[in-house]
């Protein structure tokens, strides 16, 4: 999953994407709120790291305005603890949730994790399609009960085809969100990864899960 940080102080950003990146999300930063609404604007994120206080545009100008133009993906907003009044403007804002500082980082994990996973309408960090189940929190897979070992990019290609289940997702979608903005999008490792999660998947099974839609992308789906 692709994470905005925006936030100004530079080495709690670092120690955030570090930490982050650790646990396998992909993360892009920014210093302040403009920058923030840009990145924004122009790439796509499953989730935004927003701190309140930010130089040039705070973020809840930033936040006000991702939702007055219908940017629909979830923010996480970072307080102080006193800012109460700030966390209900947020909320009232568009906030998806929040989390004040000083934080605990497994906390901040899964709170993310959650946003997440609402926006994509799954309410149970377990999600299961056909005989497959995905641990989100865990990052444990097993298929008919079997235990299947994945590389982090492997697993970050399954999670995004999980949470998206049943929908058919482009190559380029795929990129965008398993990898950061620097990324050779001509290159054709998405299609080298969905190999090697076939094999791992769908080799020995008698039903297929991730199946091609030529011209068009993948998809992941169970029997109907």
């Amino acid at each position: 999953m692709k994470l905005l940080i925006i936030e100004d102080e530079k080495r709690m950003a670092g120690l955030l994407k570090k930490g982050l990146e650790e646990n396998a999300f992909i993360v892009d930063l920014a210093h302040d709120g403009e920058e923030g609404l840009y990145m924004a604007e122009n790439y796509p994120y499953d989730a935004i790291l927003l701190d309140i206080m930010l130089p040039v545009m705070d973020g809840l100008t930033v936040l006000s305005e991702l939702r007055a133009r219908r940017r629909d993906v979830p923010v996480l907003l970072i307080t102080a603890r006193n800012e109460i009044e700030s966390r209900v403007k947020g909320l009232n804002f568009g906030a998806d949730d929040y989390i004040a500082k000083p934080f605990d980082f497994n906390e901040l994990l899964a709170r993310l994790r959650s946003v997440i996973r609402r926006s994509k309408g799954k309410s149970s960090p377990l999600v299961a399609i056909d005989d497959l189940a995905i641990d989100t929190n865990s990052r444990n897979v097993r298929r008919a009960g079997r235990e299947i070992t994945l590389s982090a990019t492997e697993y970050n290609l399954l999670e995004y085809l999980a949470l998206n289940n049943g929908r058919v997702i482009s190559r380029t979608e795929l990129t965008e969100h398993i990898y950061d903005t620097d990324f050779d999008r001509d290159s054709n490792v998405i299609d080298v990864y969905v190999s090697h999660l076939r094999n791992k998947l769908d080799k020995g099974f008698d039903r297929q899960l991730i199946h091609t839609v030529r011209g068009a992308g993948y998809i992941l789906k169970g029997e109907e």
